[in-house]
């Protein structure tokens, strides 16, 4: 008889576990605590318009390929994903602005535009790059780190790749000017790190969104989610919606099963959690199973990613000159980031990623109008914001910048809008502290200092998502289900 797999939750690192395993042959079930899958990347409706929850930049797209390929089928006949020309548009506080693309000749001119020097530098960090990610991502992103003498024989390539340096001080190497050194840094916050924090492994993301593209599903991330769930109901795997797992169910630091909405007890042969490391001790296991002291150290040290305040809005009118992605800086950068990931207090002068996916997808959206999210990273609710009284405060804050800066009219052409703030993650995707990526991406919390995919004091307790090895984002989620093949095909 197969063994049985339970599955905690449905975002992408859940989904692709869930196909993983059941390629396999175990039977598997997945357990979400809303209606709908995806996690992070539920959909919202509101009226006529469709809001993706997040995420909204596609990279690697082969990850999901490969899920299908599984059984024998093809994404294509799912669902379609198709690249973008331009990735992003940066726009700078006094309006300066730079359009990212994989187009060499583009690239050289928007760098030029702020530096004749920099171009040079700017290939010599993407060669950089290329050797940063052929070690941390095609050589590790899909190994278990749970033991310690793995992670001391990686220790001296990563060495020779200075990964003790931060991402800002290694692009600040290869670049000079100060706006060029923030295009080239942003992207550890795309999986929640500070650019002046982060371990500089995590300028990859630079060479994998050059080796791949940047893509688009078109009906929005929402219908690789539903693709996902087809997929898994033509192959036999149980998904139970509605059902918040309560407890996870342990007999001496071994699991026993999950416990349903406080009530129904479902017995397993394995748990894998697509849910917060943290949360999960801490909240989840109420047996008060004996984790060993070095483990209440790790769980004690941690620290937290950014929090997020996101804004979902339509407007009557149709913005044609603003880009699928729009990154927006605020006037300070060091100082910002400081505010949000030390200090933990808010600042005016907010920077935004805003998504318009109906530049690309006019299903999103009705005739003649624009469906959007504007992301702005918050302190996480380690700052004892009261977001129930500062967060229309705030709202209106953000349109005011938008109308200023990339959206010149909206406060006026709003026709539909809500936002989540860190008590979304805390509460909904259940985060410890509402941070918007689990813990952050330091190199003191990578690999094996991260939480262990394979948990450390449970047994048959496995972890996949962003706060397990490698990390956040839809490459690493994805990945982290890959390294349960390593586990599992040993068994």
């Amino acid at each position: 008889m197969a063994k049985k797999i339970i599955i905690i939750g449905s975002g992408f690192g859940g989904l692709a576990a869930s196909l993983r395993l059941r390629s396999k042959g175990y039977n598997v079930t997945l357990v979400e605590k809303h209606s709908n899958l995806g996690g992070r990347a539920r959909v919202f409706k509101k009226g006529n318009f469709i809001y993706d929850g997040g995420p909204t930049v596609i990279t690697a797209p082969y990850l999901l390929d490969e899920l299908f390929a599984l059984f024998d089928k093809k994404i294509s006949d799912y669902a379609k994903i198709v690249p973008l020309d331009l990735w992003y548009r940066f726009v700078f506080s006094n309006g300066d602005t730079f359009d990212y693309s994989g187009n060499e000749d583009s690239m050289k001119k928007e760098i030029e535009k702020f530096s004749d020097d920099d171009f040079k530098g700017y290939k010599n960090l993407v060669n950089f790059t290329e050797k940063i990610f052929n070690k941390g991502f095609t050589d590790l992103s899909d190994k278990p780190f749970n033991n310690l003498l793995f992670m001391l024989k990686q220790v001296p390539s990563l060495f020779n790749l200075k990964s003790y340096k931060s991402v800002y001080e290694l692009v600040s190497h290869y670049i000079s000017n100060e706006k060029l050194r923030r295009v080239f840094s942003m992207h550890p916050l795309l999986v929640g790190g500070n650019p002046f924090t982060t371990t500089s492994i995590y300028t990859l993301i630079l060479f994998l969104e050059k080796k791949w593209g940047i893509h688009y599903s078109i009906g929005g991330t929402g219908n690789i989610v539903s693709a996902l769930e087809k997929l898994m109901n033509e192959e036999g795997i149980e998904i139970i919606k509605n059902a918040e797992v309560t407890e996870i169910v342990t007999n001496k630091n071994s699991i026993k099963g999950v416990k349903i909405n406080n009530t129904k007890i479902i017995n397993c042969d394995f748990i894998i959690c697509n849910s917060d490391p943290p949360n999960v001790y801490k909240n989840l296991i109420k047996s008060k199973a004996k984790y060993n002291f070095l483990f209440k150290q790790k769980m004690n040290r941690m620290d937290y990613s950014m929090g997020l305040f996101v804004y979902y809005f339509g407007s009557k009118k149709q913005y044609k000159n603003v880009a699928h992605h729009t990154i927006y800086f605020g006037k300070s950068y060091k100082e910002h980031l400081d505010k949000i990931f030390e200090k933990k207090i808010l600042s005016d002068d907010i920077s935004y990623y805003l998504h318009r996916p109906s530049a690309t997808d006019s299903s999103m959206a009705p005739d003649g109008q624009d469906a959007f999210y504007v992301l702005v990273p918050v302190p996480n609710n380690l700052s004892n914001i009261d977001w129930s009284s500062k967060g229309e405060k705030f709202k209106d804050l953000v349109l005011k910048k938008m109308d200023e800066s990339v959206l010149p009219g909206i406060k006026n052409n709003v026709i539909n809008d809500f936002y989540l703030t860190p008590n979304y993650f805390e509460k909904d995707l259940s985060t410890l502290h509402g941070s918007g990526f689990s813990i952050q991406p330091k190199f003191s919390q990578s690999a094996y200092f991260r939480f262990h995919n394979k948990s450390e004091v449970i047994k048959n307790l496995y972890f996949v998502g962003a706060g397990t090895h490698p990390g956040a984002g839809m490459p690493g989620v994805l990945s982290s289900a890959k390294v349960l093949d390593k586990f599992f095909n040993e068994l």
